[in-house]
Formats: structure tokens, sequence, C-alpha cells
């Protein structure tokens, strides 16, 4: 498969620069993958696609504010970094704008130092903090690592804290929200579970790929990071259950899908525990556990739109974004919705 397969036209006045005014307020695209039969309805009406016995599954990674920006005392120079991994005792695995050679020092927000340990190519550096106060000092000094489309000129930092995150968020280490579940808010979910639909979270650690596009030009080719994922016992239960009993499973954005397609055997069994996962999801994919997706519209050629295709099918895929398109629905982190059915 070529990447081009999965170009499309966007105007780029499609791509949401502002969450909406309510989380749940966004629009939602339902695409019958059997059919291709598409409707237009708003989030709000995604319980009316729920039923007793189903079981929503949401990620519940934290962002945290990953982006630092610092100066070099020796030289004056500029440094960004964006955070990626806590590697332990104050390590960090970054990736660094500037040029920063092993055993310099940067003094990122004006208080927090770090010496610049190895090289790890790619511009990918590993920094050394003091232990003592880390988070504290990151959660200061730090910007939410907002995507590349979306302009930063004149933000208020402190919004995108609070909308770039769901609220269900937990665990910390995320460099990227998991955005179909930006769209949630409580009185939503406590609907959904009034319902008797169960909800329940896994942990996947959404890491730099979520950034990167997709080198090469054969689909096969590329080779995905990995990320750290969770599923707790509780987890693999109650979708095991469901599954067992007719219930189907409805993964909240492509983490959530990977995290459980990782996790399942052949005969769609979800195991407890964790790991690194590198799966890369693409047409000619069979899933195994995900029956239906709640998911935001994603970049053209993006492995993103690949894994959404593998589920609903390239073609009717395709033409559903063209239709959003058309119907001016809003793209990518803080856009608008689709259910894939």
């Amino acid at each position: 498969m070529l990447v081009s397969d999965f170009d499309f036209d966007l105007p780029p006045e499609l791509i949401a620069q502002e969450p909406a005014g309510e989380r749940d307020a966004s629009r939602l695209l339902v695409l019958d993958k059997s059919t291709g039969g598409l409707t237009h309805k708003n989030f709000t009406d995604l319980p009316d696609y729920l039923r007793a016995g189903d079981v929503l599954v949401v990620n519940d990674t934290k962002v945290f504010p990953a982006r630092i920006e610092g100066v070099k005392p020796a030289t004056g120079g500029r440094i960004e970094a964006l955070l990626l991994k806590d590697l332990g005792a104050g390590r960090y695995e970054a990736l660094v704008k500037g040029r920063l050679p092993e055993g310099s020092e940067v003094v990122f927000g004006g208080r927090l130092t770090c010496v610049a340990g190895a090289d790890l190519g790619g511009g990918m550096k590993v920094l050394c903090f003091p232990e003592d106060g880390l988070d504290a000092a990151i959660e200061e000094v730090g910007k939410m690592p907002l995507p590349p489309y979306i302009k930063e000129s004149g933000r208020v930092d402190s919004r995108d804290r609070d909308r770039y995150q769901t609220v269900f968020a937990a665990k910390r280490g995320a460099v990227a929200a998991p955005t179909a579940g930006l769209h949630f808010t409580p009185a939503l979910l406590g609907k959904i579970k009034a319902a008797g639909v169960s909800v329940v979270t896994v942990t996947l650690h959404v890491g730099i790929g979520t950034f990167m596009p997709v080198r090469e030009e054969i689909v096969e080719r590329h080779v995905m990071h990995d990320e750290e994922y969770v599923i707790s016992p509780e987890t693999a239960a109650v979708v095991n259950g469901a599954r067992a009993s007719g219930g189907r499973v409805f993964a909240v954005g492509t983490t959530s899908a990977r995290t459980l397609e990782s996790a399942a055997g052949p005969d769609g069994t979800v195991s407890a525990g964790g790991g690194r996962t590198g799966i890369f999801i693409y047409p000619g994919y069979r899933f195994r556990a995900v029956d239906c997706l709640i998911t935001n519209f994603h970049l053209p050629k993006s492995t993103l739109i690949m894994l959404v295709c593998a589920l609903a099918g390239r073609e009717k895929l395709l033409s559903a974004y063209n239709e959003a398109v058309k119907a001016r629905y809003r793209f990518f982190s803080y856009g608008d919705a689709m259910l894939i059915k």
C-alpha cells in the first residue's frame, strides 16, 4: 500500500485551533461500517448508539506540560525540549531543538537546571535533572505540548491545561492527549453508565509517534514508536465478560483501540498486564477486541487515518471524510468526533 492512498484534501480553515465552548458540544458523524451510511449528530447523542451490556473503554493517561524552554548560561543559546520518557533518577529522554553537546548545562524557566547526557541520535538526548521536586518544577515551567498544527501565538496556557486533558485523566505520562476522550463530560459519562453500559479504563501514554509523519512511501515499511500501556485485571474482566455475553466493545480513541488490540489473543480475549506496544494497524488488519470506535478526524497520510480505515474500510472512510469536509466539520485534536459502528 502507498501512503498516498490515505491522502485527502483538507481546507486549512477546518483545522480546529480552539476547543468547542463545552466539551460535549462537538458534532458527531456516525459511520455504519457495514453499509457506509452516514448520519449527522451531536456528541450528546452518543448514548443513543450504546445499549445495556456494551462496554466503553477510555484511556486515562494524563498529559503533563512536557515542553520546556531554557537557556545555556555559558553561551546564552536558547534550547527547547520535549520531555518524552521518564528514565528514572531524574533523567528524561527528550527531543531537543538547539545545539546541546553532552555535559552542557541548561536552565529551564529560570529555575530548573539540567545537564545534557547521552546523544541518542535524531535530536533525541538524555537530560539529567535534580531528582528532588522534579515533577513540581516541570509543572511550573513547562507548557502543554500542543500539536504543531495548533498555533500557539497569544495562547493562554492555563486554558489548554484544562481543555487539552480528559476529565478522566489520572496517570501522568503522555505528551499528547487521547483526543477522542476530550468530548466527554462527567454528566455524559453518568448518562452512559445509567443506561447499563460499563465504562472502564486502560492506560497508554501517548508518545512522540503522534507527532511524527510517515516518511516511508510504502505503508508496510513504516515502524511505529513504541508506547507504554497497562490494562488492569478489572478492565480485562469487564471487556471479556461483555464480549462473552454479546455486548460490544467501544474504544474511545485510537490509543484505547491500540491498547486493546495489543493485549488481545486470537480469539479476542484481552489479557491484563502491561508493557510497551508498537502495534501498527492498517487495512488488512483483523480487529480482535474492538467492535466500534469513537475518534476524532485525523491528518491525511497519518498512521491514525490508516487505523480507522482498517476498521471502516478505506473507501467508506475517505468518503465519510469528504462528506465531513463538505459539511464543515472541525478536524484534528480540538475538532469534532466520529463514531464508527
